[in-house]
């Protein structure tokens, strides 16, 4: 059975001659004429190594449909670069076959190919936490009591939940309610985040039915609430891209409660589907700058000046809502502060 190959396109634009292409693009200036993929790559440290901004791939495809399942590499392929009518291309060696590369854009299972980050740095958050809307709060199931009405249950204990919605789904996961996500930039509540505690299995009955905990990430308690599992819950199949030129946020929170994010911590912002900001969007944060004393200031009329805005990292969104997202941070040259500005880079 042939095997996949993951988003080669996210290296065939990194290959053409020339320091700049498609509004400034630019070419890493040590960049190899060839690599060989290693376990433990991902899409992103690959593309780094041809392209100054990794994201950018997409912007310079060249599509060759004749080639089965161009988008998925994996360790052991040998990535190198020729040149044809004087023209840069990139390839793969696949022992005596040699492959050109093409792009593709859509989402494929992964099997045992590369992922586009580290999986480790977002593995907590794979199926939680998750927004919800004041509708979907509303709406949402809720444990009314547990067995032998026990103050909190574990793995393995039946629960009892009542306004749930059972479809022909068994699987739901419960949740307590955690931040409530505002920005001074929209207008009322942008989100309810919902902590996942626990993964459980419906074993009959409708008001109040009986679930039975099957994993328990925290104490399960009266009160919790009980969803649906959610299909959208993040995968590893997904690329990074460039986001709207309109897009202008802040971040409004760091999960964890911490005060600063640095690199592969998680960052909250009030931009979401609402705002076209979909999964594998880059943005820049830019850090407002500080303001100095002016020591010449009677030239100018003014004591203080507020120096500009600073590119001080770059975030990947990995999960987004409707009016809220998820954002890894992937590159940092200085530590991010709730309230920062998040454009696109």
């Amino acid at each position: 059975m042939p095997r996949k190959r993951i988003c080669l396109a996210l290296l065939a634009g990194a290959l053409f001659h020339g320091a700049l292409w498609a509004d400034t693009l630019e070419l890493n200036p040590d960049r190899p004429s060839e690599y060989t993929v290693v376990k433990g790559d991902t899409l992103w440290d690959i593309s780094a190594k041809f392209l100054r901004d990794p994201w950018r791939w997409p912007e310079i495809w060249n599509l060759n449909e004749q080639i089965a399942n161009p988008h998925l590499i994996y360790p052991g392929d040998i990535i190198h670069l020729v040149y044809v009518d004087g023209k840069p291309v990139l390839q793969i060696k696949r022992g005596a076959r040699v492959m050109k590369l093409s792009p593709h854009a859509h989402s494929t299972p992964l099997g045992n190919a590369i992922p586009t980050i580290d999986p480790g740095v977002i593995s907590q958050f794979l199926g939680q936490p998750r927004i919800l809307t004041k509708e979907e709060l509303d709406g949402a199931g809720y444990i009314v009591a547990s067995e032998e009405k026990r103050l909190i249950s574990g793995a393995n204990s039946r629960v009892f939940a009542r306004n749930l919605r059972q479809d022909s789904n068994r699987s739901f996961a419960i949740y307590r309610l955690g931040n409530v996500y505002r920005s001074d930039r929209k207008p009322g509540i942008l989100g309810y985040e919902a902590i996942q505690v626990a993964d459980a299995r419906l074993e009959g009955g409708t008001d109040p039915a009986t679930l039975r905990i099957t994993k328990a990430h925290r104490e399960t308690m009266v009160e919790d609430i009980v969803l649906p599992v959610d299909s959208s819950a993040i995968t590893q199949g997904f690329i990074p891209s460039s986001p709207p030129d309109t897009a202008d946020g802040r971040i409004i929170s760091i999960l964890d409660g911490i005060a600063l994010a640095g690199q592969y911590q998680t960052v909250v912002l009030d931009l979401g589907h609402e705002d076209n900001i979909e999964r594998g969007h880059v943005l820049a944060v830019r850090t407002k700058g500080i303001q100095v004393q002016d020591r010449h200031a009677q030239r100018v009329g003014s004591s203080t000046v507020t120096l500009p805005e600073d590119r001080s990292a770059l975030l990947m969104v990995y999960r987004a809502f409707e009016r809220v997202s998820y954002a890894l941070v992937m590159e940092s040259q200085q530590d991010i502060r709730i309230g920062d500005r998040v454009t696109a880079p």
